[in-house]
């Protein structure tokens, strides 16, 4: 049996995969694991109503008050359960995946993601049939046990000033560096997603001029050929607008990517690589450390390097940066796809957030956004998927280990080969990077045909 959660919380096919029964389960679990007071919020998915009543049903069933938020980015829950010292939170988003996708995730008290042994937990309470699952346990054992009835039944509470706070935290992370972004122009894309309101009045406030698309939403466009990962459209307004920057959001806005003023698109290397080098000359760059994973660009940990900057790799996930970044008391961290922690603003993936440190680094530069990203540059990458049988063999091969080895010792320092299955499919990923683009693919294809060949 698949496990029920993923690398970034239960996610499916709303109402078929990810159903009313599962969302009721697991909202019972929120109270049950976490406590009392859990803090909802949704990106702006049709399926985000319904799946909020079923989720709000559990929580009050299990006896705890549901605080709920409305259309809020991700990292908005995380600050606010924070805020309002609440037990957890709960946010129903599938992030950058099609509309018709949804997924329920949850933060601790704390406002940090929960551990795999928490989920696996929260898991089995909920193919136990939940709380009534429980409770029919007991009773089976002769114990005394029943559901919550009367005044013991949750209540919902809505928190009117949730998108002010998040918006304001951003604000207050800017304003209180003595920086305010008057003068620039900024392309704004927010995927018709959970940012529509939030990032265009954070970035207004802060003095920007902001044009607009995508603010829009029915519930069936969020993330549909706009958005972080489709930056088309942001380039075209980056045209028509004359915007020194752009930034686009997927669904949930826990990452972002932005885009200089002749379409080159900048991703979460690059802003990782201007935010950290800003953090060191300001001296809040804690030991002296960025944290990215084993699939950033060659040129970020060089670039890092001619800085004096150290860099920790992780596997690849965000869960597994934030449990360095935590362990090692290290500040920012981060992933090639614009999800990027900083610690010291808030305690998950923040695309506001990160927009705005960068924007600020930018700012106290005095370079313009197309000179400060010049700090890196990207090294060519070739990536090749290889359909396998078992794609977990690679690992002890020894005539595949020999092929990298080779690759590595022609390239030296130039190039490097991550070499990984994938998390979701039979495929071996074969990565190569140099400072030739041939280079890069030669390797990458000799390493293929003998994983295809061996494996």
């Amino acid at each position: 049996m698949a496990r029920m959660f993923g690398t970034d919380g239960v996610r499916g096919i709303a109402n078929t995969e990810l159903t009313n029964e599962m969302a009721y389960r697991l909202g019972q679990a929120a109270t049950v694991f976490l406590g009392n007071t859990i803090v909802v919020g949704k990106d702006t998915r049709r399926s985000g109503d319904m799946l909020e009543a079923a989720l709000v049903a559990g929580i009050t069933s299990a006896g705890g008050t549901a605080l709920t938020a409305g259309i809020l980015p991700t990292p908005g829950v995380a600050l606010l359960v924070r805020e309002l010292a609440a037990a957890g939170g709960v946010v129903i988003s599938a992030s950058h995946n099609p509309p018709e996708y949804n997924g329920i995730k949850f933060f601790n008290s704390e406002g940090f993601k929960l551990p795999d042994a928490l989920e696996d937990e929260i898991e089995a309470f909920v193919r136990g049939g939940g709380l009534e699952g429980v409770v029919a346990q007991a009773q089976e054992q002769g114990e005394e046990a029943s559901m919550p009835t009367g005044a013991m039944v949750g209540s919902v509470l809505p928190v009117e000033d949730a998108s002010e706070l998040y918006i304001a935290h951003a604000v207050d992370s800017i304003v209180s560096q003595g920086i305010d972004f008057s003068g620039m122009t900024i392309a704004l894309d927010t995927g018709h997603g959970a940012s529509a309101y939030t990032s265009p009045e954070a970035l207004e406030r802060l003095g920007a001029e902001v044009a607009t698309i995508n603010t829009d939403f029915d519930g069936t466009d969020i993330n549909v050929e706009c958005g972080s990962t489709h930056l088309g459209p942001l380039r075209e307004l980056m045209a028509e607008s004359g915007a020194s920057i752009g930034i686009a959001h997927d669904g949930d806005a826990d990452r972002v990517m932005m885009m200089l003023p002749d379409g080159t698109e900048i991703d979460g290397d690059v802003i990782e690589a201007v935010c950290a080098l800003d953090m060191k000359e300001r001296g809040v760059l804690a030991g002296n450390t960025a944290v990215s994973t084993i699939m950033c660009n060659l040129g970020f940990i060089h670039a890092m390097k001619d800085h004096g900057i150290e860099v920790v790799q992780t596997k690849v996930g965000d869960r597994y940066v934030l449990e360095e970044m935590r362990a090692s008391g290290y500040t920012i961290g981060g992933e090639q796809s614009g999800h990027m922690i900083l610690l010291e603003h808030n305690t998950t993936g923040d695309g506001l957030m990160t927009a705005c440190q960068f924007l600020a680094a930018v700012k106290r530069s005095g370079k313009t956004p197309s000179e400060a990203v010049a700090i890196m540059t990207r090294f060519p990458q070739t990536l090749i998927n290889v359909r396998v049988n078992d794609k977990h063999a690679v690992e002890g091969n020894a005539v595949v280990a020999a092929a990298v080895a080779a690759a590595e010792e022609a390239m030296g320092d130039s190039g490097r080969v991550v070499l990984r299955p994938s998390g979701t499919e039979p495929v071996v990923r074969v990565m190569v990077e140099a400072s030739d683009a041939d280079v890069a693919q030669h390797h990458a294809e000799t390493i293929a045909a003998v994983v295809a060949q061996e494996i």
